[in-house]
């Protein structure tokens, strides 16, 4: 019988200030390569939007520390999303490549935390499943 466990835990911390430049020198290209359109709208477009992108940027890389993958296998960002449920409690989607690799490494369940400041975004990724 496979006890459940966990498979993997990434944190990641980024600077809001260098999401805020790639919106401001590529906004459009750096959205449509980073995130979903589901994280670009619950990102809004209020003065705050640079912390609710950065904080998706740091559960993504999160997310891939965790697999132990990085970006490597033919992982692209939107493989990776993060969506707030009703609740406001975040959750991890992965589809695509992403997907493959966490179904073969048996990952049925994502434990996500975020947090930010004006400054700073971090994110904590927990991978759970059969081991």
């Amino acid at each position: 019988m496979a006890t459940r466990g966990i498979i993997g835990h990434g944190v990641d911390i980024v600077e809001v200030a260098r999401i805020a430049r790639s919106l401001e020198k590529h906004e459009e290209s750096f959205l449509n390569k980073c995130f979903t359109d589901q994280e670009v709208a619950d990102s809004g477009s209020s003065s705050r939007r640079p912390e609710h992108l950065a904080v998706r940027f740091a559960a993504k890389e999160a997310a891939l520390k965790a697999i132990g993958t990085g970006w490597s296998q033919g992982i692209g960002w939107t493989d990776v999303e993060v969506v707030r449920l009703d609740s406001g409690k975040p959750e991890l989607r992965v589809t695509g490549r992403a997907k493959e690799i966490v179904d073969s490494m048996g990952i049925d369940r994502w434990f996500v935390s975020l947090s930010h400041t004006e400054n700073n975004a971090i994110a904590s990724v927990i991978a759970e499943g059969e081991v």
